[in-house]
């Protein structure tokens, strides 16, 4: 998973219109059994920032992982999950347990989200329950390592 990884993606929720959007991801290491996670994002159509996010990927057993993550929109995230290694691909799954907010962030009471990482190209999906709406697809990317 360690590099840098581009591409695009589309997000749509019952609250906004469709949109896609250019994504960047990155995993790095500190030297600790840990990797550091970013992520931005901004609109396809005029290159205006989206989204970003900033954490931590942890494994704390074989199988099992947390992500721990901060956004600048005042939401923080606990979440954990299971990964599994196999056909040549890594795939990992991940719910959150614990939401921070802060008194200006929106609502978000549920963010699911799954990683595919094969090869030189990584996928990844989001859920999410906010502003009153039930758990739902959200945001999907298929991205590139850069070389």
């Amino acid at each position: 998973m360690l590099g840098t990884w581009v591409g695009r993606g589309a997000g749509e929720y019952p609250t906004i219109e469709p949109f896609e959007y250019f994504e960047e991801v990155e995993f790095s290491h500190v030297g600790k059994p840990f990797l550091v996670y970013g992520h931005k994002t901004r609109a396809a159509d005029d290159g205006r920032p989206l989204h970003a996010e900033a954490g931590y990927l942890r494994v704390p057993q074989p199988g099992h992982a947390e992500l721990v993550l901060a956004h600048p929109s005042g939401i923080a995230e606990i979440e954990l999950g299971t990964y599994s290694v196999g056909d040549d691909a890594v795939h990992l799954e991940l719910a959150t347990t614990t939401i921070g907010l802060t008194p200006t962030a929106k609502e978000v009471t549920a963010i699911t989200r799954s990683f595919s990482v094969a090869g030189d190209e990584l996928s990844h999906s989001l859920r999410m329950a906010a502003v009153g709406q039930p758990l739902q697809h959200h945001v999907a990317a298929l991205l590139h390592r850069q070389c």
